[in-house]
């Protein structure tokens, strides 16, 4: 492995022992195509190497700081009356929901009505979650790697290494997965829903990230027209509309 990243086996020995302070890219890209690496896997590799290198306080203090919800980003969210959707940060924390967003994930919000609610506290420690997800085992390995992803690009966070304290110690499916040092990033798919309302719906979602902030995320959650996830989507939304108790 050593050779066909064209470096030393002792520095390579170093390497693989966790010592990536000072490391340039070009050499973590020559480890990652030697691994062969996919993309997600290399840009993981590059946040590890980056997070193993000296943080200044300001850069400690920007990862802390709570970033604000700019007043246009919830605009838009509300703007989106036939799509679910919901602005998260890299903790998974729903910061905010537009009304169909609320109801597509009504079972969340059950358990902790008021905002910031915790998508990964709902799918590893809360019981309704295996029922809310018909591939929940699927749903929970991706989440535990995706989390993997986000304490590498956010090394300081308090909060976050709480998170996954937490789950380590609640969740033994949690532990066996973040054990096995998979990544992810939610970045677009299809999940699938069991809704307790309306059934079965099968979503195709996409996630984009507001400018200027990398740490924020907005999720949004369709179906085709006359499919039957389609007029299930129809279906939530008058739902929706006689509920009084879907939290703002």
């Amino acid at each position: 492995m050593a050779a066909l990243a064209g470096v030393s086996v002792e520095y390579y020995t170093r390497m693989e022992r966790g010592s990536l302070a000072g490391v340039s890219d070009s050499v973590l890209d020559a480890v990652a195509r030697a691994l062969r690496l996919d993309d997600t896997e290399t840009t993981h590799l590059h946040h590890l190497a980056r997070a193993a290198g000296p943080a200044t306080a300001r850069t400690r203090a920007r990862r802390d700081r709570a970033p604000e919800i700019r007043p246009a980003v919830r605009r838009v969210l509300d703007s989106m009356a036939g799509v679910p959707a919901f602005l998260r940060n890299h903790r998974f924390d729903v910061l905010a929901a537009n009304p169909l967003g609320r109801a597509l994930y009504a079972p969340m919000f059950t358990g902790s009505p008021a905002l910031p609610v915790n998508t990964m506290r709902f799918i590893f420690l809360d019981p309704h979650a295996q029922a809310f997800y018909p591939e929940w085992a699927q749903m929970a390995r991706s989440g535990a790697a995706a989390l993997r992803i986000a304490a590498a690009r956010h090394p300081d966070d308090q909060q976050l290494m709480n998170l996954i304290g937490e789950l380590s110690m609640r969740s033994e499916p949690f532990r066996g997965w973040w054990a096995s040092q998979d990544v992810y990033v939610h970045s677009h798919g299809v999940k699938r829903f069991r809704h307790p309302a309306v059934g079965e719906l099968e979503l195709a979602y996409e996630g984009f990230a507001p400018a200027g902030e990398d740490s924020l995320m907005v999720l949004t959650y369709s179906a085709e027209a006359g499919t039957p996830s389609g007029d299930g989507l129809e279906l939530l939304a008058r739902w929706a509309a006689t509920q009084d108790s879907i939290p703002v």
